[in-house]
């Protein structure tokens, strides 16, 4: 049956855990043609740096090939119609990575495809970020489970996926926002069906929730699409800026993360970005090793049998 995955949600805890197993295997052996004669479409709406260098590279050192589509040549619901380009590229390529806009985009254009649909990032989740944060933790801690990560900042599609990702293995998640500015119950919701004993606390005060957490993790405060609400914004999370001050309330040898590109000054300070406590760069280039993790997943080309007890 053909899996798609547009949120970590459609994974179990075992699948997230091979995956993960899968992406340091695969990034400790080099380049491996697993996926030799299978072609990646990269069809975006929203501008890429990491993602599209990442997935074009991930296929290539696979054995793979890719075709990058830029909105000016789909035009998903203006130009075409999003079941028609969803059911025409699928006649192409054997899988297929979005980055849209919208979520329910994603949603109806993973409805009509005839091959697998991996979210590259929507309004609603980023869940290769997450799982490439989640590879960047047990390399830098030795564990995930036990682990207490304190985010700092809205419920956006970052925050989404990285609260999954942390439910489903045993990562504490706190996040540290403004009223009104929380991540949607329905996704705590499908965090909560993991199961894996994380638990999930919210505050409106930062200094509160990053006391002894291991993992300081923030992200932009306006996301691409949020302009207009940016000067509300900055008021709002204006006491919520990761900081010399914070990181000193954490964890000895805490680490701080950020899914890049980062607004030093605003939401991080260039002191703890480029600090010694930091692994964003770490991070950036996970994004390489877990997606290709994820395209051979998805493409059936490692059993994960072997792998899920593991």
């Amino acid at each position: 049956m053909q899996k798609d995955l547009l949120t970590l949600a459609d994974l179990d805890g075992s699948e997230i855990r091979f995956i993960l197993l899968e992406a340091a295997e695969l990034k400790s052996g080099g380049p491996q043609p697993l996926l030799e004669q299978r072609t990646l479409a990269l069809l975006f709406e929203k501008p890429s740096l990491r993602t599209r260098v990442s997935f074009e590279v991930a296929i290539r050192q696979l054995g793979g090939d890719s075709l990058y589509l830029s909105p000016a040549e789909v035009g998903l619901s203006q130009r075409e119609a999003v079941r028609d380009v969803a059911a025409v590229l699928s006649r192409y390529v054997d899988i297929i990575a979005a980055r849209t806009f919208s979520h329910r985009v994603l949603e109806e254009f993973a409805a009509h495809a005839g091959v697998p649909v991996i979210n590259a990032l929507s309004d609603r989740e980023h869940p290769c970020q997450a799982l490439a944060d989640m590879l960047t933790l047990e390399e830098k801690k030795g564990h995930l489970a036990g682990l207490t990560l304190t985010y700092l900042g809205d419920g956006n599609n970052v925050a989404n996926s990285l609260l999954l990702a942390c439910a489903a293995t045993g990562v504490n998640f706190r996040l540290a926002c403004p009223p009104g500015y929380e991540i949607p119950q329905d996704v705590v919701v499908a965090a909560g069906k993991f199961g894996g004993g994380a638990t999930y606390e919210v505050s409106h005060q930062p200094e509160e929730a990053v006391t002894g957490a291991d993992v300081l993790y923030t992200d932009v405060w306006t996301s691409m699409g949020q302009e207009a609400e940016a000067e509300k914004r900055h008021r709002d999370f204006a006491g919520f800026q990761l900081n010399s001050a914070l990181l000193a309330r954490a964890a000895e040898n805490a680490l701080v993360m950020h899914p890049l590109p980062a607004h030093l000054g605003q939401e991080v300070t260039a002191e703890v970005h480029y600090g010694p406590a930091s692994v964003v760069i770490d991070q950036a280039e996970n994004r390489l090793h877990a997606q290709k993790a994820v395209l051979t997943f998805l493409l059936g080309e490692r059993d994960t049998g072997h792998r899920a007890g593991g």
